[in-house]
């Protein structure tokens, strides 16, 4: 079996923040290769051009062999002198899913955002499988419809997936 991964990287950031302890994403390849074989992965973000954390991070998965697919992250200030940040790329994930769907027999998505229940409802129309990676916490409850038994919670395989040994410097994107 052929499989492409698809990170949503804003929701796993905040997934790990809710678990509160990090996943390796080499493991996560590595767990999804014992269904097959990875042909893709991609790892979706917001860019901040002057985040040199960032850079050594995209940089990492890279070398563990991700693609990485950015825009850059924009700046919204509010009436009340606050400000947020905001990249979304949930458009660019369904494109990528559905302009590559012959490359693949299985998508894994590892997001829990609802915005992804048509793509997943499309997939299993063109008769795909899929997988969705999250955490009770974060998913949300139209991905848990789509998925049925399809869907993995981190926490029932942290021992598979967790980070356990430090690099020689440890990768977060904090820009979310």
């Amino acid at each position: 079996m052929r499989i492409a991964i698809f990170i949503d990287g804003s929701n796993f950031y905040y997934t790990q923040k809710k678990l509160e302890w990090k996943v390796d994403v080499k493991k996560i390849l590595d767990y999804c290769s014992q269904w097959g074989d990875i042909t893709d992965a991609y790892y979706y973000n917001g860019s901040d051009g002057d985040n040199d954390n960032q850079r050594s991070f995209f940089n990492f998965l890279t070398s563990v062999g991700f693609a990485i697919v950015t825009k850059p992250i924009k700046h919204y200030y509010n009436d009340d002198g606050t400000s947020s940040a905001k990249a979304n790329l949930d458009i660019e994930i369904v494109m990528d899913m559905f302009s590559t769907i012959d490359t693949y027999d299985m998508a894994v998505l590892v997001s829990g955002d609802s915005d992804f229940e048509r793509a997943l409802q499309m997939l299993r129309a063109r008769g795909k499988k899929f997988k969705v990676f999250s955490t009770a916490a974060c998913v949300a409850k139209e991905i848990r419809y789509v998925c049925g038994m399809h869907f993995i919670d981190f926490s029932d395989i942290r021992n598979e997936v967790e980070k356990t040994t430090k690099s020689s410097r440890e990768y977060t994107t904090d820009e979310e």
